[in-house]
């Protein structure tokens, strides 16, 4: 009997020992680097389960050894972690150990790009640009406006100036309609926000007239701090009646037929955006414009100006009367119309 305990006491001995072996060899390797000599990315697809990573991570032989891989399984789903891995793009940088490997698969921390819809921007090219981007998910199949508003529950209405300028950031696979969304969310946002504090006596029926004067207001502007002075000789035109005769709106009636060059002709061309011929907002914006482009347009400076010319620096010389325009239109010999 003696001997029999004795027997059972080194076979339990033995098993403790193996154990703490084991538990020893496992820490050692998930405490281990993986076998990544630079950063990579690798992409855990929806319902990828922890075996089918470590799969990935020894098909591209990034594994460390053999038993790397199987210690972070086996720690994986001792631990529950292997439940909660999340679906993503991840960066491996070299010396990431089993133990981070795994981590940062549950922590959902995926690699994210970036897209940059730039103030003054149109539509079109915001459009274009979102298009040409390889990590977006391509779904509308169309550059129709109308049928892109439609996509985004805005059945109608026009798309220009409807979409905040920033910079976006977002996993690979994002849609490319889930950013337009984003952007749409983003503007209607500000523009709300904006309306809300506006300035007394404004010559806008609706918040969307308030957008359409920021779009000219950023496309007039070369100075930012010129943006409320901008708008305040725009604003004044309105409650005089003045026509707001200002290049930007034409250049955007004139869509692809404008070569860059804008010339009488095209002043006197009857088009609903040539503010030159007509009265009043154009029926739509001209461009996406900034947030601080709608704050100038619902915040205007004060004053009595009601022209400015370029002065060929990126800002402006701004006049009461149209003979002090006309003596500074002299004086820089500003291309185009007086303003």
């Amino acid at each position: 009997m003696a001997r029999f305990f004795r027997s059972l006491a080194l076979l339990i001995l033995l098993a403790v020992v193996a154990a703490a072996v084991a538990l020893y060899d496992g820490h050692r390797q998930l405490a281990s680097p993986l076998a990544f000599a630079q950063a990579e990315n690798i992409m855990l697809a929806p319902g990828t389960r922890v075996r089918d990573a470590v799969l990935q991570l020894r098909d591209r032989d990034r594994l460390a050894s053999v038993r790397q891989g199987l210690y972070m399984e086996l720690y994986a789903r001792h631990s529950g972690m292997a439940a909660r891995i999340k679906a993503g793009e991840y960066r491996m940088e070299p010396g990431i150990t089993g133990y981070q490997a795994l981590a940062l698969w549950v922590s959902g921390k995926v690699v994210v790009y970036d897209i940059r819809v730039v103030e003054g921007m149109r539509f079109e090219t915001a459009l274009a640009q979102i298009a040409a981007h390889p990590q977006i998910r391509k779904t509308l199949g169309t550059s129709d406006a109308a049928a892109i508003m439609k996509a985004l529950g805005r059945d109608g209405q026009h798309p220009e100036g409807r979409f905040f300028p920033d910079t976006y950031l977002f996993p690979r696979d994002t849609s490319d309609i889930s950013l337009l969304k984003r952007a749409f969310d983003a503007m209607d946002k500000a523009l709300a926000a904006e309306w809300e504090t506006r300035a007394p006596g404004l010559p806008y029926t609706s918040p969307e007239q308030a957008l359409t004067m920021a779009s000219i207001v950023e496309k007039e502007t070369g100075q930012a701090t010129e943006r409320a002075e901008i708008a305040g000789v725009f604003v004044r035109r309105l409650k005089l009646g003045m026509r707001l005769q200002t290049d930007p709106t034409v250049i955007y009636g004139l869509g692809a037929a404008f070569d860059g060059n804008l010339r009488k002709r095209d002043l006197l061309a009857e088009n609903p955006y040539n503010t030159y011929l007509i009265a009043g907002l154009p029926p739509t914006p001209i461009c996406l414009p900034s947030r601080a482009a709608l704050h100038a347009a619902l915040h205007p400076a004060d004053g009595q100006t009601l022209y400015f010319v370029a002065r060929g620096d990126g800002t402006h010389q701004f006049s009461a009367t149209l003979e002090e325009h006309e003596a500074a239109v002299r004086r820089y010999q500003l291309r185009g119309g007086q303003r």
